[in-house]
C-alpha cells in the first residue's frame, strides 16, 4: 500500500502532487460527505430540517476540531522523529493520539446523548427546530468516535506514505453515505434519523478501514501497545500536552468555523427568522468544500515541510511553503468567481425556488463568497507554523481570525450595512486575519536582517 515517497531527497514539486491529489481528493469526498446530507434533508424533508442540521453543525465541528488538533500535533511529532530516525517514538506518539483522543470523544458524546435537549436550546434551536435537532443529535453522536479516528488517521496514514490509501477511506465513507441517504430518506422514509443513521454508519466504515490499515498493512507507522506503569502515563500525559501544544491551532481553526456557524445562527434567526437559518445553512454546507481543499493542500506540505525542517534543510522549507500558497491561492480566486457565476444553482441543489430562504442565500452568498480568496492565505500560514514547531503562533492567528475579528464582524457590520452586513462578517474577519499575517511575516524579515 506504500507509495514511492521520500520526505528528504524527492523534487519538491513531486512530492507536494503526489501528496496533494490523492489529499484534495480525500478531502472532496469528505466534503460530499457533509453536502449530501444538507441536500437529501433539504430536498426530502425541508428548510426547516435544514435549519435544524445547520443549528448541530457547530458540535459536531468541535468533535472534527479534536480530531485535527491530534491528528496535526501527532503527525509533525511523528514525522520529526521519523527524519531522525526514531521509528518506535514515532509509533508511540500516534497511538497515544489515538487513544486518548478516542476517550476525549466517547465521554463527550455521553454528555451530548444524556444532555440533548438543553445541548439543542444553547446551540440556538427555536422550539420550532427542536424536535429535529434532538433527532439528529440522537442518531449522530454514539458513532462520533469512528469520526474521529477516521480524521486522525488521515495525517498518519499520509506520512507513512499511503495517500491513495487515506483517500480511499475517505471515499468509502462518502459513497456509502450517499447510497445510504437516498435509502433511508427516499425509499424508507427515515427523515432526519435516517439522514443522521446514513452518515454514522459511512463514518464507521472509513474509522474501521483506518484502524485495519494502522494494525497490519502500515511501513513505518502503526499502533503500538501503550504500558500502563506509573512512569508510561506520566510520559503519555507529558506527549499529549506537547501534541496539543503543537495542534491546538488547528483545533481553535475548527472551533472558529463552530464559532461562525453559531454565532450565524444566532444573527440570522434574529433578523431573519427560521428561513435566514436556512439560507445560512446552504453556506454552512458549501463552506466545507472550500476549507477542506485549503486543508488538503495545508496537510499536503505540513509532511514535507516538518520532515525538512526536522532534517535541518530550510531551502527545501521554503520552496515548499511557496508550492503551497500558490496552489491555494489560485484556488481561492476560482471559488470566488464560481461562487458568484453560480450562486443560484448552489441554493437550487439544497432547497426548491418556493422557500423564502432560496431569494435570501442568492443574494446573500456572493457577499460571502469575498472571503475565500483571503482564507486560502490563512490556512497555508496557519499549517506552516504549525509543522515548524510554532504552535503558538497558529493559534494567535486562528484565535484573532476565528474569533475576536469574527465577534467584531457579526456585531458591528450588520447595524450598519444591514443584511448584507452579516453576509460580510466572515469575509471582514479574514481579511483582516491576512493583514495580520502580511504585518508578522515582514516584521520577521526585519528582525532578520538587523541582525
Amino acid at each position: 500500500m506504500k507509495d514511492s515517497i521520500d520526505f528528504g531527497s524527492m523534487d519538491i514539486s513531486t512530492l507536494f502532487r503526489k501528496l496533494l491529489v490523492p489529499t484534495v481528493l480525500g478531502m472532496v469526498f469528505s466534503a460530499i460527505f457533509v453536502i449530501t446530507d444538507g441536500i437529501f434533508v433539504g430536498k426530502g424533508i425541508g428548510s426547516d430540517a435544514l435549519a435544524a442540521v445547520n443549528i448541530t453543525a457547530p458540535l459536531f465541528m468541535i468533535a472534527a476540531g479534536i480530531g485535527l488538533m491530534f491528528g496535526v500535533g501527532g503527525s509533525v511529532v511523528a514525522s520529526i522523529h521519523l527524519s531522525q530516525g526514531k521509528r518506535k517514538a514515532a509509533n508511540i506518539n500516534i497511538t497515544q493520539a489515538l487513544v486518548f483522543s478516542a476517550i476525549l470523544i466517547l465521554i463527550m458524546s455521553a454528555l451530548c446523548f444524556y444532555f440533548v435537549e438543553p445541548l439543542g436550546r444553547f446551540l440556538g434551536s427555536s422550539d420550532k427546530l427542536l424536535p429535529y435537532v434532538i433527532e439528529y443529535i440522537s442518531w449522530y453522536v454514539p458513532f462520533l468516535v469512528f469520526y474521529e479516528i477516521l480524521n486522525i488517521g488521515m495525517f498518519y496514514i499520509r506520512l507513512d506514505g499511503s495517500p491513495n490509501y487515506a483517500m480511499m477511506c475517505n471515499a468509502t465513507a462518502a459513497i456509502l453515505n450517499i447510497l445510504l441517504d437516498y435509502i433511508f430518506i427516499f425509499e424508507f422514509g427515515w427523515g432526519m434519523m435516517g439522514a443522521a443513521f446514513a452518515t454514522s454508519l459511512g463514518t464507521v466504515v472509513g474509522g474501521l478501514m483506518t484502524l485495519v490499515y494502522l494494525m497490519h498493512y502500515s511501513h513505518d507507522l502503526r499502533l503500538y501497545r501503550i504500558k500502563l506503569s506509573r512512569k508510561s502515563l506520566r510520559m503519555t500525559f507529558r506527549n499529549i500536552g506537547y501534541m496539543v501544544k503543537l495542534g491546538n491551532s488547528a483545533f481553535v481553526s475548527e472551533a472558529s468555523i463552530a464559532c461562525m456557524m453559531f454565532l450565524g445562527n444566532y444573527v440570522f434567526i434574529r433578523n431573519l427568522g427560521e428561513d435566514g437559518v436556512a439560507a445560512f445553512s446552504i453556506v454552512c454546507y458549501f463552506f466545507p468544500i472550500i476549507f477542506m481543499v485549503y486543508n488538503a493542500i495545508a496537510q499536503s506540505a505540513q509532511p514535507i515541510i516538518s520532515y525538512n525542517f526536522g532534517a535541518g534543510q530550510p531551502e527545501r522549507v521554503r520552496k515548499a511553503l511557496r508550492l503551497s500558497l500558490r496552489t491555494a491561492l489560485i484556488c481561492g480566486i476560482c471559488f470566488f468567481i464560481l461562487t458568484t457565476l453560480c450562486c443560484r444553482n448552489i441554493v437550487a441543489l439544497f432547497i426548491d425556488r418556493s422557500y423564502s430562504a432560496f431569494d435570501i442565500a442568492v443574494n446573500g452568498i456572493p457577499y460571502f463568497g469575498i472571503g475565500f480568496i483571503f482564507f486560502a492565505i490563512n490556512m497555508i500560514g496557519i499549517g506552516y507554523y504549525q509543522s515548524i514547531e510554532r504552535g503558538q503562533r497558529a493559534t494567535i492567528i486562528t484565535l484573532l481570525r476565528g474569533v475576536v475579528f469574527m465577534l467584531i464582524g457579526f456585531f458591528v457590520l450588520p447595524p450598519i450595512l444591514g443584511v448584507p452586513g452579516i453576509w460580510l462578517a466572515v469575509p471582514s474577519a479574514e481579511l483582516l486575519t491576512t493583514l495580520y499575517i502580511i504585518g508578522i511575516y515582514f516584521k520577521d524579515r526585519f528582525i532578520v536582517r538587523r541582525r
